[in-house]
């Protein structure tokens, strides 16, 4: 950063970064990128954060590590982008040309703006080496975490896996397939299939159908005061207020939004000046219903094979349900009953 911001032309790259630009407010477009951006930024709605905070003590200070970790990520983004514009603002003075011109946004921005303008720099191949280098520890520190995420959800329901060798194989083979995907992103038209699967099968309409459903089962399901004292439980104080009212109205409401916009005012993939063509679309539509429908069938599966009413089978599924919290209580009463059945003691024993 440092070697950035002193670069020729850093401070047009900073301005147009920093400078806000209100009129773009109108474009529905911004709002679908800024929602997505801090999905990924935060891991909202993919379920690493909540699996690896179930390895927490029941008493941890979840308040703290929750502004910790929002602040922290923010504040590498707003460094990450300081990185990148200063570069890029370089770039354009070299050229003599307009910043908008030489920031690109997607990929492009990480494998062909920002190393262009490496280039251009005095010793391009420490600089460029010193990158990718940096792009190689974020990309397996995030395989990292969402594997291990993936990994906890599924040996939490199916608990034999953790018997043995069988998760690690269980990871080993999560990791495969997800080698033998990325094998098609790195072909000569690999940059095609990652557009797809980035706009269709990881963000957009499928984080914020997940995220919106995660508001209103805590808020409307669960109860969003019945959340409050749990969390006053666990941490011993209650959390300011804001956040019962983003829990009833505000997150759901945003989220709403953006997911309407977002399927109301969808236009074809495109990367660069190539339109996607529409069976290309329609594997990525495929790929977001997929994703998206499995909330909606557990639901319907559920209260179909659920026995009762269907008041009793709804009031079941919103209860919260431990795993191995029945099972432990079951053997727990068989040994309360084993020693009502021991016969008294006598003698010595008994003195």
């Amino acid at each position: 950063m440092i070697r950035g911001v002193t670069l020729d032309g850093a401070v047009d790259g900073l301005i147009y970064y920093l400078k806000p630009d209100f009129a773009r407010l109108q474009d529905y477009q911004v709002w679908i990128d800024a929602g997505t951006q801090i999905f990924y930024s935060y891991g909202v709605a993919f379920g690493a954060v909540i699996g690896l905070s179930s390895y927490n003590k029941y008493h941890n200070n979840c308040y703290r590590d929750t502004l910790v970790v929002c602040t922290i990520n923010s504040c590498t983004s707003i460094y990450g982008g300081i990185v990148v514009f200063s570069a890029l603002g370089f770039m354009a003075k070299q050229q003599n040309v307009h910043v908008s011109e030489v920031a690109s946004s997607g990929p492009g921005l990480a494998f062909l703006a920002y190393p262009a303008a490496i280039a251009e720099m005095p010793y391009p191949p420490l600089w460029a080496g010193l990158f990718f280098f940096m792009i190689l520890l974020i990309g397996v520190d995030s395989q990292f975490v969402c594997v291990e995420g993936f990994v906890t959800a599924i040996t939490d329901m199916v608990p034999r896996l953790r018997k043995g060798k069988r998760r690690e194989l269980f990871v080993a083979a999560i990791c495969f397939f997800h080698f033998l995907i990325g094998i098609s992103m790195i072909t000569n038209g690999g940059v095609y299939v990652f557009q797809i699967f980035d706009y269709y099968s990881c963000s957009g309409v499928v984080l914020l159908t997940v995220a919106f459903c995660e508001c209103v089962s805590i808020a409307y399901c669960f109860g969003g005061n019945k959340f409050y004292d749990k969390i006053h439980d666990m941490i011993g104080f209650y959390p300011n207020r804001w956040f019962l009212i983003c829990w009833y109205g505000i997150t759901p409401a945003i989220v709403l939004g953006v997911l309407l916009f977002t399927v109301t005012q969808y236009q074809p993939t495109t990367y660069g000046d190539y339109v996607f063509p529409s069976w290309a679309d329609g594997i990525g539509w495929m790929m977001t219903i997929t994703a998206s429908s499995a909330i909606p069938v557990v639901m319907v599966y559920r209260l179909l094979t659920t026995k009762g009413t269907m008041s009793e089978r709804i009031q079941y599924l919103i209860t919260p349900q431990v795993f191995g919290v029945e099972e432990e209580v079951e053997k727990n009463k068989l040994e309360l009953k084993n020693i009502s059945l021991m016969p008294p003691l006598t003698g010595d024993y008994a003195a």
